[in-house]
């Protein structure tokens, strides 16, 4: 059997073993979108949903995501999470809400899937809250555009 890093011998999942990696500074920024119409859009900006204030539950949401990946993503590892800044900006010219998140731990393995969680929880938040309002809503484009630390250096893809 071929070895993979989160299989065992026998080809049933494991943890994979980081214990030998070097603990460096490590940090990952992932951003995303959610797209809706404009009525949407502006019920949120404006404060006139149902459910009250869209930006705030998503950006706490986002960043209780970003504290319990490890209990969602089953191989990712549980890591101490340094700081985490998330930031949710109106966009009337393409009729979105564009959602970046950026997140810090120092230990022996990366935190883009902490990001990544943080930035798709930011978004479902949003649908939920204003999804009566809007059932065309469409949530994309989410991406890892920075890490650093770790093995393979700082690595920027926007």
């Amino acid at each position: 059997m071929s070895k993979f890093t989160h299989m065992d011998n026998k080809g049933r999942p494991k943890l994979m073993d980081v214990s030998e990696k070097d603990e460096t500074l490590r940090e990952a920024v992932a951003k995303g979108s959610i797209f809706m119409s404009k009525d949407t859009l502006l019920a949120i900006v404006e404060g006139n949903t149902k459910k009250g204030d869209v930006l705030s539950v998503a950006q706490t949401a986002g960043i209780m995501a970003v504290k319990r990946t490890s209990e969602i993503i089953p191989m990712c590892h549980n890591i101490p999470i340094l700081s985490v800044s998330m930031d949710l900006e109106p966009d009337f010219e393409n009729l979105c809400i564009n959602i970046t998140v950026s997140a810090s731990t120092f230990g022996r393995t990366g935190i883009e899937m902490e990001v990544l969680h943080g930035v798709s929880t930011a978004a479902l938040t949003i649908y939920d809250m204003v999804k009566s309002m809007d059932k065309k809503m469409i949530i994309g484009d989410i991406r890892v555009v920075k890490k650093t630390g770790g093995k393979s250096g700082d690595v920027y893809m926007d």
